[in-house]
């Protein structure tokens, strides 16, 4: 089984980081104890996006910390990355299993039981369940009770992390949920010190888990 943990699951957004350059926001946030890096970038040319990400798996080895692409498969492939993760409108998880093979990792959005358990059945490694407490940076997020949360954690053998407007003050909320994680945002790369956000939100992470 590949080697993963999904305690502190940051993914980057250029909207939150303002003139901070990508490279050295997602270094502070490793600097912070961050334990799985999404690199998100919607609106950039392929060619851009795969030597983008091939100079962030280099920041991500330096501190052992596996990368994932959001949902661009060739991306993931072409720059050495160490998985995907795929929303339910992106490439189905068995056909990226099939194209990545098994050393990959696989994450897949589940909004319901049977999404989660679909994508169990299909190879997925983990899940991302949200959104628990709305979002900023989804416009078409729709939020999740922590009940549901719960539901989806029982019914899959697969870790799930929460997502979903996760920040230092609401994060402890999600204790007794089942998750194995939390995938954030904001509550790390927006504001001043992305290091700092970034090691309060492991030590909560770590003791609510």
């Amino acid at each position: 089984m590949k080697e993963f943990d999904l305690t502190l699951y940051a993914v980057t957004d250029r909207g939150c980081i303002g003139d901070t350059k990508l490279a050295d926001a997602v270094r502070a946030a490793l600097e912070g104890g961050v334990t799985l890096l999404q690199l998100r970038e919607k609106d950039i040319p392929t060619e851009e996006y795969v030597k983008e990400a091939a100079e962030i798996k280099n920041i991500c080895d330096e501190y052992c910390v596996p990368l994932i692409i959001d949902d661009n498969v060739e991306v993931c492939l072409r720059s050495g990355a160490d998985g995907v993760h795929l929303g339910q409108s992106d490439m189905p998880c068995d056909e990226a299993r099939r194209i990545l093979g098994d050393t990959k990792l696989i994450g897949v959005t589940a909004k319901t039981i049977e999404q989660a358990k679909e994508a169990q059945r299909m190879g997925a490694d983990y899940l991302g369940s949200g959104a628990v407490f709305g979002t900023q940076t989804k416009a078409d997020a729709i939020k999740m009770d922590i009940e549901t949360l719960k539901s989806i954690c029982a019914s899959v053998d697969i870790p799930v992390a929460a997502i979903g407007g996760i920040n230092a003050e609401n994060a402890k909320k999600l204790k007794g949920s089942g998750i194995r994680g939390a995938a954030v945002v904001s509550g790390i790369f927006a504001g001043n010190d992305i290091k700092s956000n970034a090691k309060k939100l492991k030590s909560i992470m770590e003791e609510i888990l």
